[in-house]
């Protein structure tokens, strides 16, 4: 008789499909606590967030498997963590407190159950982190791992800071590390996982949650989540405020660290602290040199005119990442 004939579900990692929705749902919100802003969390048709300000800031962000993360370079609980924190920027940027978060997972039935807790549990991590509730979502069958979250977040009375205000005059300054994201995915490009602190800056970003209402508070006169690049992101600026943009190389801090990783691999350290994606730090003008909070850091002033320039000329590689370019 063949001996893998009749093999039970135990013989093989326990799967989500073995599990089932709403089991595996229990599983991962079960123990889990939440902030006072969540009046009522997971476990009913809907959620209710506290939004006491009366106004509530929401962004989307969707992480593919293959394109937005790869499980041979990160761990579940990175991805989780990633997840969350992409979206919770965005808040930030606004000038926003995060509050609540909804998930939505999808993967094929033969996923094993440790990678979808392992998720949760990088999400939870990430947002007990912000001080924010992950407060519902879905778990649906798909071919591959692709994730949906939905960041809520609170003004706390005060305007949001979007990309439209910055005005000539105006110093533009970064809160956040920049290039950390785009050497490690150089380095593991390259198939390496080392150094751990750039290779860990791809896997999970850092995007510094306080600085957005810090900036609002001080007067900020536009400020963008740094998602697909500093100078990119710095044009959606330039579009939106009808200005002009200059980037001083003297005043953007590159790292020791990463110009090191850049010379072993044959690469230009401050062409990643310019175009390198996925830091989610925050970048945000302000009416004057005096005003910029404590934590930024200077790096170019607004002018009249259309452009994002470096040193007054114009930017001859690639500004940053764009999807289907």
């Amino acid at each position: 008789m063949d001996g893998n004939r009749g093999a039970s579900a135990h013989d093989r990692p326990e799967t989500v499909g073995d599990i089932g929705e709403f089991g595996l749902i229990g599983r991962v919100t079960a123990g889990r606590t939440q902030p006072a802003t969540t009046l009522l969390g997971p476990g009913d048709d809907a959620a209710v967030v506290a939004a006491a300000d009366g106004r509530v800031v929401a962004s989307t962000d969707v992480l593919v498997e293959g394109v937005h993360f790869r499980m041979d370079w990160s761990t579940p609980e990175h991805v989780g963590q990633k997840a969350i924190a992409v979206n919770m920027a965005d808040i930030a940027a606004m000038g926003a407190v995060p509050t609540g978060l909804l998930v939505g997972l999808a993967c094929p039935k033969t996923t094993d159950a440790a990678v979808a807790e392992g998720l949760a549990a990088g999400m939870w991590k990430e947002a007990v982190r912000a001080g924010a509730g992950l407060v519902g979502g879905d778990v649906v069958s798909a071919d591959q791992i692709v994730i949906s979250v939905t960041a809520l977040g609170d003004l706390q009375g005060r305007a949001p800071v979007t990309r439209g205000g910055a005005m000539p005059g105006d110093v533009v300054a970064v809160a956040g590390r920049l290039g950390w994201a785009a050497a490690g995915l150089a380095v593991l490009g390259r198939g390496f996982r080392s150094p751990v602190t750039v290779v860990g800056a791809y896997r999970v970003p850092d995007p510094p949650y306080a600085a957005g209402p810090e900036a609002a508070l001080a007067g900020a006169t536009a400020m963008i989540d740094i998602s697909d690049g500093l100078l990119a992101d710095l044009g959606h600026i330039v579009e939106e405020s009808n200005v002009a943009i200059d980037v001083r190389t003297d005043l953007v801090q590159v790292h020791q660290r990463l110009v090191e990783v850049a010379s072993a691999l044959g690469a230009d350290a401050r062409h990643w602290v310019l175009t390198g994606g996925e830091d989610h730090a925050l970048a945000a003008t302000f009416p004057e040199p005096a005003g910029v909070p404590e934590g930024w850091v200077t790096i170019g002033t607004v002018t009249r005119g259309s452009a994002v320039t470096v040193d007054g000329k114009p930017y001859e590689q690639p500004a940053g990442w764009q999807h289907w370019r």
